[in-house]
C-alpha cells in the first residue's frame, strides 16, 4: 500500500538513505500508476460494451423500449444514457480517472519534486548548512532500521482491535 504523506517525507539528517530510496520509491509509484492506467482502459470498454448492448436492446425491440418503431439516434442515445447501469459505468470511470490524476501528481510529487528536494538539500549539507554527525554512519544498518520501523507500523495497523 502506498503513504503518500510518509513517502513524500524527506528526513534531511539521513539524505544518503534518502537517496538511496528514491529509485525504488519513483519505481514503486510508476508501477502503481500503470496499474490505475489499465484500469481505466478496462472501465472505458465496459462502458462501451454496456452502451452496445443498450444499443442492441433499442433495435431489437424498439417500439416497447422507446415507444417508437423507427426510432432516430438521439432517441437510442436518450434511452441508453438514462439506464442505470449505464449511468453506474460512468461513474465508475469517474472514479477511476480521479483516482488516476490522484496517482498521477503523487508519482510526479515522488519522481521530479521530491527528486529535486534532495538535490537541493544535499547541496546545502555540502556548504555545511546542516550540523552533521561527527562519526560516518553505516548505511546498511540505517536502512534496515528503517524498514524494520516501516514493517513494525504496518503490523500495528493490521492488528485487530478487540
Amino acid at each position: 500500500m502506498l503513504d503518500y504523506e510518509k513517502d513524500t517525507h524527506i528526513d534531511a539528517t539521513a539524505l544518503d538513505v534518502e537517496w538511496l530510496e528514491q529509485a525504488e520509491l519513483a519505481r514503486k509509484y510508476g508501477k502503481h500508476i500503470a496499474g490505475l492506467r489499465r484500469n481505466v482502459r478496462r472501465l472505458e470498454e465496459k462502458k462501451k460494451t454496456i452502451r452496445s448492448e443498450l444499443i442492441l436492446q433499442v433495435n431489437n425491440d424498439p417500439q416497447a423500449l422507446i415507444g417508437k418503431a423507427k426510432p432516430n439516434a438521439n432517441d437510442i442515445e436518450a434511452y441508453y444514457r438514462t439506464e442505470s447501469v449505464y449511468k453506474e459505468a460512468v461513474e465508475e470511470l469517474n472514479d477511476a480517472y480521479e483516482e488516476l490524476e490522484h496517482g498521477e501528481n503523487a508519482k510526479n510529487e515522488i519522481a521530479f519534486t521530491r527528486k529535486k528536494a534532495l538535490e537541493n538539500l544535499v547541496i546545502l549539507h555540502g556548504q555545511m548548512y546542516f550540523a552533521g554527525p561527527a562519526v560516518p554512519r553505516n548505511l546498511s544498518k540505517e536502512i534496515e532500521k528503517r524498514n524494520q520501523q516501516s514493517n513494525s507500523a504496518v503490523v500495528k495497523k493490521m492488528k485487530r482491535k478487540k
